[in-house]
């Protein structure tokens, strides 16, 4: 569980196609975060986005327009912890964006219950 405290947020900005040595980048981004103990991440597909070269990409367009859509990878976890795992971060993305913010926890908080599926 995240502390209650300073810590900071990290939002990496990618296209779901981006392909690693393994597969696609987000989802070894994603392997890589949970390898190194980080409290919880999350992956968000947008509708729609553009990047650099200004060409919008729909979600279910059905043209070339629809492909190469935007992911939004996000974590907040400890300045320490973060601070350990830029270099990594910064290595492996390869094309995107990746920015960090200092922010404050104010509750962090994890029920005993389960949820019953």
């Amino acid at each position: 569980m995240v502390r209650v405290g300073p810590a900071l947020k990290v939002t990496i900005y990618l296209n779901d196609d981006t392909g690693s040595e393994t597969g696609f980048l987000h989802q070894d981004l994603l392997a890589l975060l949970q390898q190194r103990g980080v409290e919880g991440a999350s992956v968000i597909r947008p509708y729609a986005g553009f990047g650099a070269n200004k060409r919008l990409h729909v979600s279910g367009a059905g043209s070339v327009e629809g492909e190469h859509l935007p992911i939004i990878l996000t974590f907040v976890d400890a300045v320490e912890k973060v601070e350990a795992l830029l270099p990594a971060l910064l290595e492996a993305v390869s094309d995107g964006l990746v920015e960090v913010h200092p922010t404050q926890v104010i509750k962090s908080a994890r029920t005993k219950s389960q949820v019953i599926a």
